[in-house]
């Protein structure tokens, strides 16, 4: 298996989680504005949309999306999703709320198109961060133990940070349990991070 990635990207939350279900993997990084592997690959030959994250399984098959690679990981190690009647939909749910409502406001806060875009859209994330935040279960989003969506949220909430918004309770004290585990460590330390 092998996982392409960019460091800090949002395809460190596939990093962390197929290190959380003790998977074997590759790690191969791709320069972004080049769409070329580190040994210098045309990455638009793995994934022609041209972005991380890609996971490209033993068999050959490419999956891409954050929500389509996190929702494999989980079906292959339950222990990283929510149990239940809807577990796996709300685990979709979950991630589509991440995909949608928070990483895709992030990328547009890190790169606006003015002051004014840049403050509207923050305003927007606070109001999502609320959401997510009223919607912790316990320690982590769907209780006591850590699963898929947990090391999207940790990704997201880390570009927060950088860019000095504001994370209600009990966000904070998850970012710091998550930054604390041995997968978001190790992971952290393979793209040169910690």
């Amino acid at each position: 298996m092998k996982l392409y990635l960019t460091p800090n990207a949002c395809s460190l939350a596939d990093h962390i989680a197929l290190h959380e279900a003790g998977f074997d993997f590759d790690r191969i990084r791709v320069d972004i504005p080049t769409r070329r592997t580190e040994s210098g690959d045309d990455f638009t030959q793995i994934n022609p949309k041209g972005y991380v994250p890609a996971l490209v399984l033993d068999d050959g098959a490419v999956l891409t999306e954050n929500v389509a690679i996190l929702s494999w990981i989980a079906d292959r190690a339950p222990q990283l999703a929510p149990g239940g009647e809807l577990g796996r939909i709300r685990l979709v749910e979950t991630l589509a709320f991440i995909g949608s409502e928070l990483h895709k406001l992030l990328i547009r806060s890190i790169f606006p198109t003015s002051d004014a875009e840049k403050a509207a859209v923050d305003e927007v994330i606070a109001l999502r961060l609320g959401v997510i935040a009223g919607q912790m279960q316990g320690d982590y989003l769907f209780g006591d133990q850590a699963g898929v969506a947990d090391a999207y949220l940790y990704v997201m909430l880390r570009w927060a940070g950088a860019l000095g918004l504001p994370v209600p309770e009990p966000l904070p004290a998850f970012v710091e349990r998550m930054a604390a585990r041995p997968a978001v460590q190790q992971a952290l330390r393979h793209e040169g991070l910690a």
